[in-house]
């Protein structure tokens, strides 16, 4: 007679066989359309292909395959469903597609023709294929190349400015600016009087002619025919006794 401590075990044990079995389906279920290509071409060799020769395949064998393979745990229909999207895209499958060729159930055996229509849909998918193929290429191609440019061919760059020497030829700017701000230019050369010799003292305004045009100035000293004078920039400058004029 079994106790009930028997039939516990038994039902733990079973339990346990499940789930270890329903572990291994899980381990062992298809991961990626290579693997469930490969298995379908294992399972049904009259139908699919791996390597070679393909042959078109009849229009709505998903249901045919989602049937036969529906207690199978190691792939599903979303499963097969992108295997066939992949496997009828190929370029050896739309070779396959010429008109009058047969296509075939999983069994092998042969079914409704291909007609001039579907054969040129084929066609021009497998040319869209091709130069979408070939364009990405061409791309990865010069990709390349620009990564394996040498670097002498990088375009040159202009030496930047040294900063100090912008910072002295600005301030000297500057500097020259102020003095033209701070120093009025006078009347024309045709309206400057010599000064007398009785004008010509310490603190006096004059006039001095430094380049085309006479700027005011201040006498600080008088030595003969030297004369130093101080301009209204605060400038010091000594010159002749000739080259002043009445302010």
């Amino acid at each position: 007679m079994t106790t009930s401590t028997e039939a516990l075990n038994t039902a733990r044990n079973t339990s346990t066989a499940e789930e270890t079995s329903a572990n291994e389906r899980d381990v062992n279920k298809l991961t990626n359309v290579k693997e469930v290509l490969a298995y379908l071409a294992q399972q049904f060799p009259l139908c699919f292909s791996v390597k070679g020769q393909v042959k078109p395949l009849k229009i709505g064998i998903f249901q045919d395959l989602a049937a036969r393979l529906e207690q199978d745990s190691l792939v599903s229909k979303t499963q097969l469903r992108q295997a066939l999207r992949v496997y009828t895209s190929s370029w050896r499958y739309l070779e396959a597609i010429q008109p009058g060729v047969s296509r075939v159930n999983l069994e092998g055996e042969a079914g409704e023709q291909i007609d001039q229509q579907q054969a040129d849909h084929a066609l021009n998918t497998l040319t869209e294929s091709k130069n979408k193929a070939a364009e990405i290429r061409k791309a990865r191609i010069a990709e390349q190349k620009a990564k394996a440019k040498p670097a002498s061919d990088k375009p040159a760059y202009k030496k930047k400015p040294n900063k100090s020497t912008n910072s002295s030829s600005n301030s000297t700017k500057l500097s020259s600016k102020a003095v033209t701000k701070t120093t009025p230019a006078v009347a024309k050369e045709t309206a400057l009087e010599a000064i007398a010799d009785e004008q010509l003292k310490v603190g006096a305004s004059v006039l001095v002619k430094l380049g085309q045009s006479p700027m005011i100035a201040t006498v600080l000293e008088v030595h003969k025919d030297d004369v130093t004078v101080q301009l209204s920039s605060g400038m010091v400058v000594k010159t002749r006794r000739d080259s002043l004029y009445q302010a």
